[in-house]
């Protein structure tokens, strides 16, 4: 987004895309959609961000549901498993890859690099809950802006090369100015207004209401649909940090409380959402496919409607906070544009969910490289197949569809030739 939005095609400046996300990295839910619809709505009114926000979702909606059913109905041929047991390890580069990216503008001095070393240690050795450590980062930002402003201080506008760049009169090459740059006045439907924030919030809880209620009418207040749409309203509402933050929380619920999928499928799930596009969040859309396909939402000669209804309320009921977040509170950013009493916490924030990024890392590559625990052997296969895919992101710049298609055929031909070598 940011190499689309910022330097190809030049719709909004360096500084109000990192505030922008600043903002959706505080919000409870998946900031990647967030985000999304935050410009649109910015650019081109509510309806933007509406179709900003969902046109972010939808494609990966349809393509995990076709995916989730090939997993399901063909999952056990040897050529998909042989598939799944390369993605994985392209997975687990792509997680330290993102805590990378994300750590190269957030970790700009050495106090934000402790807070992510902070945030890393809190999470991974004491398993602090991830709403203490972002309350707590808030609260060093807040401290900071006040003691010690030039730590917390937004980065300066970067310049762009020649690709974003105009003629002057002169005839040098002169940066080109965004659509929505750093100096651009608040458009008016952007300005800050109690009365519609408070129109927004009401719409979104009688939609939420009304959605809420026929499915708990047609499939009880105890079915599994409704359960998910509960749980995944709440997911939505109090999980922070995105997806990478999210994903413990609804591995616990959904593999241990309620059974909609298992470890295993879990693990799998994640590998499929990191090579799909949209938001990596969207593995939620497979475990209400997996969830809805195991307990027959809709009967046993249903399977794949079920499963198909499921994802799709999941997917509702996950990302319309999120539209209610933006709609309402996005004027609200925006008349904070600049100061450094809002933006500072922000960046502690950010700099704090790297550490949150590189504990996932360690979790997943964990499970990808011991696949029966330390007391087991290593998969030397996998490590390998990870640190090619780290050079290809790292040395290459690689592309995720890409990298995930040759790491896919890598698994293939690993699981056909290791048996014949004994």
């Amino acid at each position: 987004m940011h190499a689309e939005l910022v330097e190809r095609r030049r719709w909004i400046s360096e500084r109000r895309f990192l505030h922008a996300l600043n903002y959706c990295m505080v919000l409870p839910g998946p900031e990647a959609q967030q985000l999304a619809t935050y410009i649109g709505w910015l650019m081109h009114r509510k309806w933007g961000g509406i179709v900003a926000g969902g046109l972010f979702v939808l494609p990966s909606l349809f393509v995990l549901i076709a995916l989730s059913w090939i997993y399901l109905r063909f999952g056990d041929v040897p050529v998909i498993a042989g598939i799944f047991y390369g993605i994985k390890p392209a997975v687990t580069a792509l997680v330290v890859h993102a805590a990378f990216r994300l750590g190269s503008r957030a970790l700009r001095n050495r106090v934000m690099a402790a807070i992510a070393l902070a945030s890393f240690i809190a999470i991974f050795v004491f398993a602090v809950p991830f709403p203490v450590i972002v309350i707590a980062a808030a609260v060093i930002g807040i401290a900071g802006a006040r003691w010690a402003p030039a730590w917390f201080a937004p980065p300066a506008a970067a310049s762009h090369g020649a690709a974003g760049s105009t003629l002057d009169g002169s005839g040098a090459a002169a940066p080109a100015r965004a659509l929505i740059d750093d100096d651009t006045p608040t458009p008016a439907h952007a300005r800050a207004s109690r009365a519609q924030m408070l129109r927004v919030l009401m719409v979104g809880i009688l939609v939420w209401g009304a959605a809420f209620g026929a499915l708990a009418a047609w499939a009880g207040l105890h079915g599994t649909l409704t359960q998910m749409a509960a749980f995944f309203s709440k997911a939505a509402l109090i999980t922070f940090g995105g997806a990478y933050a999210v994903l413990p929380y609804v591995y616990q619920a959904a593999v241990d409380q309620f059974q909609w999928a298992t470890a295993t499928q879990m693990i799998d799930g994640l590998a499929l959402g990191e090579s799909t596009p949209g938001p990596l969040i969207m593995v939620v859309a497979f475990v209400g496919f997996v969830g809805g396909w195991t307990h027959a939402v809709l009967g046993p000669d249903a399977l794949f409607a079920g499963g198909a209804v499921a994802a799709s309320v999941v997917t509702f009921f996950t990302f319309l906070p999120s539209f209610i977040f933006i709609l309402a509170g996005g004027p609200l950013i925006e008349a904070t544009h600049g100061r450094l009493a809002f933006t500072a916490p922000l960046s502690a924030i950010s700099a704090a969910v790297v550490g949150v990024i590189a504990t996932l890392a360690c979790f997943f590559a964990y499970h990808v490289f011991w696949p029966q625990g330390l007391a087991g052997y290593i998969d030397a296969v996998a490590v390998v197949i990870a640190l090619l895919a780290a050079i290809a992101l790292f040395r290459f710049k690689v592309g995720v569809v890409a990298l995930l298609a040759v790491c896919g055929a890598l698994g293939v031909l690993a699981t056909w030739a290791l048996p014949l070598l004994g």
